[in-house]
């Protein structure tokens, strides 16, 4: 069996407003459109999976909560309806899911042997999260590559939120493990809004866009500089800001899914695209997507790869060998408004 690899990453926000503005047949509520911006963004990220040619994409949700420990989808099949808790007049969806049970086992299992309490679920009759089926069905409406999705374990509440990082940055190393060993060609999905203050009413017109803007100056600031740290590929920055940035503007990174996504591709220090920003009820959501065969680091579907020259030798090897050594957590960060030359540069 060829070994496994990661060919991309995206963080794909999952406010379900984005599949109530597009009108599936799957979800109940129809609207009169509505925050295009972030819906025409994930028509690049279908055709990016469609040329990429995945076998299997895995998505790592803030909305299926585990309090102990990191469980899997372990059942093949899954159908029912996911009803957003906050937004059931929006999100009514009927879900039909297949599961790469292989995978999910091989990835709990490499959790364990690294000290995480995992466990694959397998109650057949579960019903999957709203934040895993929207960010699915954005990025892929047609439902025909197999999932794997994921649980936010809490760590990163009752623990520090460096000490949260830390735990998913395993899951990530393990997730990776379980890729490799079982051959997979994988996409993940990074499930998850930047800047996460929200209004605390809706408009009667939920989709009248003339009541969307950032929840405040201070939100979008904090989502402007990650946003341009991300598309300069500055990594490394990034995730010594990202304890700062969590607790600032209340970032549903918090959650774990971009520290999972980063460190299971090996913390490349590669520019993302950015392919679309925008607000929901005052939320920040960035469509964002690492491609490692544009820069080198994985096998194209045809199975020709070619080494980017953008990406240097140093970047490479991390991204190929087991891991590396991983950011730390302990930086402060610089405050909003300073300039961009800060104890962080280089």
């Amino acid at each position: 069996m060829a070994k496994g690899e990661i060919v991309a990453g995206f963080i794909a926000p999952h406010p379900p407003h984005l599949v109530y503005g597009e009108n599936p047949p799957q979800n109940e509520p129809k609207s009169q459109g509505g925050w295009e911006q972030l819906r025409w963004a994930y028509e690049k990220v279908r055709a990016s999976i469609e040329e990429l040619q995945p076998d299997v994409i895995l998505v790592h949700s803030p909305h299926w909560i585990t309090q102990l420990g990191h469980h899997f989808l372990g059942v093949p099949h899954l159908a029912g309806k996911s009803v957003d808790p906050i937004f059931p007049n929006l999100f009514r969806y009927t879900y039909d899911v297949n599961v790469d049970v292989e995978l999910a086992e091989a990835c709990c299992r490499h959790a364990r042997d690294m000290g995480l309490v995992s466990k694959l679920m397998r109650n057949p009759k579960f019903r999957v999260d709203y934040g895993t089926i929207t960010s699915l069905h954005l990025a892929r409406p047609q439902w025909d590559i197999p999932v794997v999705g994921l649980s936010a374990n809490n760590s990163p509440y009752y623990l520090t939120t460096e000490e949260g990082f830390e735990e998913m940055e395993t899951l990530g190393y393990a997730t990776r493990k379980g890729i490799e060993e079982t051959g997979r060609r994988a996409v993940l999905l990074c499930s998850a809004t930047m800047s996460h203050r929200h209004f605390q009413e809706e408009p009667d017109v939920p989709e009248d866009m003339s009541r969307e803007h950032p929840y405040s100056m201070e939100m979008y600031q904090w989502d402007m500089r990650l946003i341009g740290m991300m598309r300069r590929g500055e990594m490394k920055k990034v995730h010594e800001l990202l304890p700062q940035f969590v607790e600032t503007a209340f970032a549903e990174f918090k959650a774990g899914s971009f520290t999972w996504m980063c460190a299971a591709m090996g913390y490349p220090e590669l520019p993302g695209e950015l392919h679309g920003f925008g607000n929901v009820i005052g939320t920040g959501n960035a469509v964002f997507e690492w491609n490692l065969v544009k820069h080198g680091l994985a096998t194209p579907a045809n199975g020709r790869r070619s080494i980017s020259r953008a990406v240097q030798p140093s970047v490479a090897s991390v991204a190929r060998n087991d891991f590396g050594s991983g950011p730390s957590y302990g930086g402060a960060g610089p405050s909003i408004g300073h300039s961009s030359t800060h104890r962080y540069a280089e």
